[in-house]
């Protein structure tokens, strides 16, 4: 495959073949000059880092009408309103930042990001994330039926764009959802799917995301499962695995951050994944600064740098693999249009998200974490695994959820070195 000038799914392989991770933020402000100097700051922070726009939460959910009237009125927004900005004003805002040494991905949480996909090919964006499963149940109520069909557009739009010059690139949020207390099976599953999704409506260049958990070998298991997963289903297409630093309760100390950070950059190299998004050491109190944003690129670029010459023990097997393959498998064998395969798994309960309240999530399964860390079934409700996990048997009351969804918080506050 021929490389397009701005290839976001190019620029990464060309990356992990220099033996780099690209490292990138979360960032996202609503006036055109503050995203701008982002984008410059985020550029000029690390050898190789990815621009990064994020949606603000009226575009979110489609109020572009009151996006337009904070912007009219000065108020800020907690990320980018790129439809009320308009594809014109974004091209200015982008010339002289974007090249092909610095590409950009806009990341929005939408359950209907037509026009916000509309407007970023329009000011020649042509990278973007998310998901039918993945922008649906956690951020949404609208029914998964209507979310799946608007993502089928959205992944035509983008495949129309290809072109000599332009591979539009889609990566799945799958591996991110409720990740902090979905045992790491589920989220390979679900992070394979949507790359399917894609790549049949036409996307020849994907990313398959994985959350940092709770404990790093099991999350270094599950990467190795989704890279097999992926080589055998995606094979002969751009794909790439992408790390995010753990999505829960964050640190709530400096060093606690930082350690869970370079943690995540440890799992990205030792994963064999090209991408770690980062989190910084705000990230327990409010929305990070330009400042914290770049020292924590910088951070996770040093922590990878030092990881590249160290290696660890394997891991042992304890069935992620298995598990995750017969999952996709059953969930495929529903219809041949994946789709149509993803509405009737959640329907019969081959998917089934632990602790997710969407409507159409049955909500038959559950989850813990044992002493390690590491995340268990404890019961699997209709999920087509039951020769393969022996559910145990742990009933998780209120106190019990929130010592879980904390866990992280607390080891990684607690540690003294």
């Amino acid at each position: 495959m021929t490389a397009a000038p701005y290839a976001f799914g190019a620029f990464v392989a060309a990356a992990a073949a220099d033996q780099r991770v690209v490292v990138q933020p979360r960032m996202g402000f609503a006036s055109l000059s503050r995203t701008r100097a982002g984008l410059r700051a985020t550029r000029d922070a690390a050898r190789t880092t990815a621009g990064t726009i994020t949606v603000d939460s009226y575009t979110r959910v489609g109020d572009h009408a009151s996006a337009r009237r904070a912007l009219s009125a000065g108020e800020d927004l907690n990320g980018f309103p790129i439809v009320a900005h308009g594809a014109d004003a974004i091209r200015r805002m982008l010339d002289g930042v974007r090249d092909r040494t610095f590409p950009i991905q806009v990341r929005h949480g939408s359950a209907d990001p037509r026009p916000i996909v509309a407007t970023a090919l329009d000011a020649g964006l042509d990278a973007t994330e998310g998901g039918p499963i993945s922008y649906c149940l956690p951020y949404s109520r609208a029914p998964l039926t209507e979310s799946v069909s608007n993502w089928a557009r959205c992944a035509g739009m983008l495949a129309a764009g290809i072109g000599p010059d332009r591979e539009p690139h889609l990566e799945t949020f799958g591996g991110c959802m409720l990740g902090q207390l979905t045992p790491p099976a589920m989220l390979v599953a679900l992070s394979l799917l949507e790359a399917l999704f894609f790549t049949q409506h036409g996307l020849r260049s994907v990313s398959l995301s994985y959350a940092q958990q709770t404990n790093e070998a099991q999350d270094r298991e599950a990467v190795a499962a989704l890279r097999t997963l992926a080589a055998e289903r995606l094979a002969g297409l751009d794909w790439h695995i992408v790390i995010y630093t753990y999505m829960g309760l964050y640190p709530r100390t400096a060093q606690g951050a930082s350690r869970l950070l370079k943690q995540a950059a440890r799992l990205t190299v030792h994963s064999g994944a090209a991408r770690l998004i980062v989190k910084t050491t705000a990230e327990a109190y409010r929305i990070p600064t330009v400042a914290e944003n770049v020292r924590a690129l910088r951070t996770a670029e040093r922590a990878a740098a030092r990881a590249r010459a160290t290696s660890l023990p394997a891991v042992a097997d304890t069935g992620v693999l298995a598990q995750a393959r017969a999952l996709v498998e059953a969930v495929l064998e529903l219809a041949p249009d994946v789709g149509t395969a993803l509405i009737r798994a959640f329907r019969h309960g081959y998917l089934d998200v632990p602790y997710c309240l969407h409507p159409d999530n049955q909500g038959r399964t559950r989850s813990f974490l044992d002493g390690d860390g590491v995340l268990r079934w404890s019961r699997i409700g209709s999920l087509p695994l039951g020769d393969l996990v022996e559910p145990t048997r742990h009933r998780m009351g209120a106190g019990d959820l929130l010592a879980a969804l904390s866990y992280v918080q607390r080891t990684f506050d607690g540690q003294t070195r």
